[in-house]
């Protein structure tokens, strides 16, 4: 199965990078998407035609709102927060743990 793969019995959508419906994957079938779909992002946003940067943007959003979804109380790195931005020199970690 492929990012194009549009077939109606697993998937969500019709004619999209659709996938299988985010809630029906496991964590780690999760995270595996997630890890795809941030992984070709960039390519998509500079040679993707509208169509395939719409569906990307559709399904990067399912992807996200799933991992969201069942991690509520994730860590938050105080360098990635408005505050911590303004607080922090240049060149700072902003990785949580670094």
């Amino acid at each position: 199965m492929n990012e194009h793969d549009t077939r109606d019995d697993t998937r969500t959508g019709v004619g999209t990078m659709t996938g299988v419906d985010p809630g029906r994957l496991d964590d780690q079938q999760l995270m595996k998407e997630l890890e795809t779909i941030h992984r070709t992002r960039h390519d998509t946003l500079l040679y993707g035609s509208n169509d395939a940067l719409r569906a990307h943007n559709d399904r990067m959003a399912q992807l996200e709102g799933e991992w969201l979804r069942r991690n509520p109380r994730r860590p938050v790195a105080a360098g990635r927060t408005r505050e911590g931005a303004r607080g922090r020199g240049c060149g700072e970690d902003t990785t949580p743990g670094g």
